[in-house]
């Protein structure tokens, strides 16, 4: 007798080798309102890092008069290293400070020509002419306008006190500045600033124009 075995043989799909790809969608992320918002956000922190910089590190001021010339003039815009970093202060150094007592606390520009316990005298050289001397040196002043008239100045002997300095401006013959009772001595907390750099030179009282020549540090 003979067996007949049935194979049963079932056909199996073939497998799909072929991978379906993948369709990446972009999240739209809230269109323009999103926009003015992030614009926003971003003027937030810059105004604020502005803010900063010019509170604690660099101030800008203004130069009202001729007190400095021929280094300043006026109607110049002035970049200032604070007073909270700007270190100890040296001879030569050109400050912005306020005194209270004085144009009803306007700000006044000049330079540092002693510090504490420097004496600074103020006297007729042998040729006649009204110099500067601290500690018994004779200054040389190549950043002044011009000689100091009797007139303007009279002989004078001062010893710097602690945390002060004395100061005059480039323009001896018309300057407010610690030859005058008014202003005397200024005080380390009464300096808002030392002079980095003329930032935008102020307009020629005869042309009308700037010397934009002018434009950067000065000494």
């Amino acid at each position: 007798m003979e067996e007949h075995l049935e194979q049963n043989t079932e056909e199996t799909p073939e497998e799909n080798t072929e991978e379906t790809p993948e369709v990446k969608t972009e999240e739209k992320k809230g269109g323009f309102l999103y926009d003015i918002y992030a614009l926003l956000h971003d003027l937030v922190y810059i105004l604020a890092a502005i803010t900063l910089i010019f509170v604690f590190f660099v101030r800008l001021v203004g130069v009202n008069g001729e007190s400095m010339l021929p280094t300043l003039q006026d109607s110049d815009y002035l970049a200032l290293q604070s007073n909270v970093i700007m270190g100890d202060l040296e001879y030569g150094d050109i400050i912005v400070a306020r005194k209270l007592e004085f144009n009803n606390g306007e700000p006044i520009v000049k330079r540092v020509i002693a510090t504490e316990g420097q004496t600074v005298r103020i006297d007729y050289d042998k040729k006649g002419d009204i110099r500067v001397w601290v500690d018994d040196v004779l200054l040389n002043e190549p950043y002044i306008k011009d000689l100091m008239e009797a007139r303007y100045t009279v002989p004078m002997v001062v010893t710097v006190d602690k945390d002060c300095v004395f100061v005059m401006g480039d323009n001896r013959n018309n300057s407010a500045d610690s030859r005058n009772p008014m202003i005397g001595q200024i005080k380390l907390n009464q300096v808002l600033g030392k002079v980095l750099m003329i930032v935008l030179p102020g307009k020629n009282p005869v042309t009308g124009s700037r010397d934009f020549g002018r434009f950067g540090t000065v000494s």
